[in-house]
């Protein structure tokens, strides 16, 4: 009787969880979060003005984030000559993403969802609510879901990104 109880609460996540994800073309969900370079950033303030990537990863310090890290830290230039605002996000506390963020020198901010709440909208929350997955989400300067990454490679990240935001059109900075 257990087991089928067990089996029934999985098949009703599993079923919750796909009516909540995200669709190409679905309007992102809102969301402020504090970032480690000491700002608050909104997906609000970018609209009508650049795209938005989030790359959401599940805990700081760990292999696979420490990796993706440092590839976005050294391969930034091929993202910054790009219309977009570009972020690494989890559920860590702010002070943890602090520390990650400087011991692996980023140059871009780190948010924390530390409530959950942003990571349960962009449907990135694991099953177990201990991390958020690796999932990288591109959102259109008119606040829409262009791209769901879900195997995303922490090694190449940064050209990975840059290649699927050229893909999608977004355009190169104009300089003044």
């Amino acid at each position: 009787m257990k087991l089928i109880q067990i089996v029934l609460v999985m098949l009703l996540f599993s079923v919750s969880s796909h009516l909540m994800s995200l669709d190409i073309g679905d309007k992102a969900p809102g969301f402020t979060l504090e970032a480690t370079d000491g700002k608050t950033y909104s997906l609000d303030q970018f609209l009508n003005k650049e795209a938005v990537v989030i790359a959401w990863y599940p805990k700081a310090f760990t292999k696979g984030c420490t990796i993706e890290c440092k590839s976005l830290a050294d391969n930034g230039h091929l993202l910054k000559d790009l219309e977009v605002a570009y972020f690494m996000a989890s559920i860590d506390p702010i002070e943890k993403n602090i520390k990650f963020a400087i011991d692996n020198d980023a140059d871009f901010p780190l948010l924390s969802d530390p409530t959950k709440e942003v990571a349960k909208k962009y449907d990135v929350l694991h099953w177990s609510g201990l991390y958020s997955e690796r999932h990288t989400i591109y959102i259109s300067k008119e606040g829409r879901i262009e791209y769901v990454d879900t195997q995303v490679n922490p090694g190449t990240s940064a050209e990975d990104m840059a290649a699927k935001l050229v893909e999608l059109g977004v355009q190169k900075r104009t300089t003044s």
